[in-house]
């Protein structure tokens, strides 16, 4: 029956001049149900198929509240397969085929091997009036033990999450693209971590070429250095170089002497490594974007911080001022720098959300932390990402920006993860149980107030994806409100 569903499907897909018009009427057999969304794009059809066929588009579609383990993939989206891992309660090895190819209007993926007993998943791509597109995506899927595997699956919920997440990361990637039409060669340092394993996929998506910086044996197309050693390979022929390496700074519990000392070298002695090696090259990369962090003000109180506002004059503030000023051989030598100072990046594939999220599941749930009084200036990692997409292709953007989406104090902060998780935010966390376990990197990290504004950004024209704290985590956890 399956196989007679396709060859019907593969019939009204080449016989009809709107094939979408065609599947959307037809009505799935009994037992397997049809899944149907679809978004318009600002951008041609041509473009947004593209988009789809190049590295790096997989990657940005998976979401990371459903993460994905790549296993295997092979050909391409005319007649490849690609062999995945899921979580649970689908933790099995899904081996999906792609095929029925249509350039620019169409191609399909369907389950040969997986917990599912169906699943097909058609792509449609129509162009409309004036430069725009609409993608159309159509599920067919039989969850096992029928009704009963689709409610305690919650496959229903789950493909409605994962689409509305990928819609929305597809349209803001692709007209950001169309956007900055102009293809880039970018070398990366820092792309294993939270931000640069997100923002490789995001270039090479929108045709530009990346090249990792890594501090082993290199692999092709990577690209070799080690500030210990002093030593950067071959940047030749790259436009730019994005620098994101750095030690993390919430990794440990408390900040030791050992670890002070490598927050402060790994941020300084890399970036002046970098920006030496740059000044120093004939012809160098036109860009540096290096990474800061809006830690270069300190604890302010309620005071609104624009990049104008002095450094503060803790370690850590300290710590983001000497990494900006090792950047000068490069600016020295007529390079175009751009200091991103990055708030809390959310995701929670790392960083500080996921540190939040378990207090929120305990039986007492989360809180309000040192009396939630203090400014918590934010970012989705999209933004972030995005922010960095929109500061190697625009010109204008030199020096430093501030790279948030909003500040809120940290009561509403906690009180809106409550929210969006339906579970209650009643238990503070004490400022004196915060400093006394953590010590300087608590009152740094969770306790210190710090209200900053990115009005310059949006004054070159930057477009936040994610700008409202609710729907920003209901975007990252998978917890998007559907109409009934």
């Amino acid at each position: 029956m399956c196989s007679r569903r396709r060859a019907t499907r593969s019939e009204a897909l080449h016989g009809l001049r709107s094939p979408a018009t065609r599947l959307m009427a037809r009505r799935p057999l009994a037992g397997v149900e049809l899944f149907e969304r679809e978004v318009e794009i600002a951008a041609p059809v041509e473009q947004l198929f593209g988009w789809h066929e190049r590295p790096g588009a997989f990657e940005r579609l998976v979401p990371p509240f459903d993460p994905v383990t790549l296993l295997h993939r092979e050909g391409d989206l005319q007649s490849g397969r690609v062999e995945l891992r899921v979580r649970a309660p689908f933790g099995r090895k899904w081996v999906a085929r792609h095929h029925g190819y249509i350039r620019q209007r169409q191609f399909i993926d369907t389950l040969e091997r997986g917990p599912l007993r169906h699943w097909e998943h058609t792509h449609l791509f129509e162009p409309l009036r004036e430069g725009r597109s609409l993608l159309r995506d159509l599920v067919e899927y039989e969850a096992p033990f029928g009704a009963l595997g689709r409610t305690v699956g919650g496959v229903e919920q789950r493909i409605a999450q994962l689409f509305g997440y990928r819609h929305h990361v597809t349209r803001h990637d692709v007209e950001a693209h169309r956007r900055f039409p102009g293809r880039l060669r970018v070398a990366i340092t820092g792309a294993s971590g939270l931000i640069g394993s997100a923002l490789v996929p995001l270039l090479t998506a929108g045709g530009h070429a990346v090249s990792r910086m890594v501090r082993r044996t290199p692999r092709a197309g990577e690209i070799e250095w080690s500030p210990t050693r002093h030593y950067v390979g071959p940047l030749e022929g790259h436009d730019a170089v994005v620098h994101l390496a750095g030690e993390n700074v919430g990794a440990l519990l408390r900040w030791s002497p050992a670890k002070r000392r490598a927050i402060h070298e790994s941020r300084i002695a890399g970036t002046r490594l970098l920006a030496e090696h740059l000044a120093a090259m004939v012809v160098p990369p036109r860009t540096l974007i290096c990474a800061s962090a809006i830690g270069w003000y300190g604890d302010r109180g309620d005071e609104l911080l624009n990049e104008d506002a002095p450094a503060g004059d803790d370690f850590f503030a300290r710590v983001v001022r000497d990494w900006e000023a090792a950047c000068e051989p490069a600016l020295a030598a007529g390079i175009r720098v751009v200091n991103l100072r990055f708030g809390i990046v959310l995701s929670p594939q790392d960083g500080a959300l996921p540190r939040m999220l378990p207090p929120f599941f305990a039986p007492l749930a989360g809180g309000s932390i040192g009396g939630g009084q203090q400014w918590w200036s934010w970012v989705a990692l999209d933004d972030a990402i995005g922010a960095i997409h929109h500061a190697l292709c625009d010109q204008r953007l030199r020096g430093p920006h501030n790279v948030v989406a909003g500040a809120v104090r940290q009561r509403d902060f906690a009180a809106t993860i409550g929210k969006v998780l339906r579970r209650p935010a009643v238990i503070p966390l004490p400022r004196f149980v915060v400093s006394g376990a953590m010590g300087e990197m608590g009152r740094s990290l969770l306790l210190d107030s710090t209200r900053v504004s990115s009005e310059r950004l949006a004054a070159r024209d930057y477009r936040l994806r994610l700008p409202e704290l609710e729907g920003a985590l209901r975007h990252l956890l998978g917890r998007r409100e559907f109409e009934a």
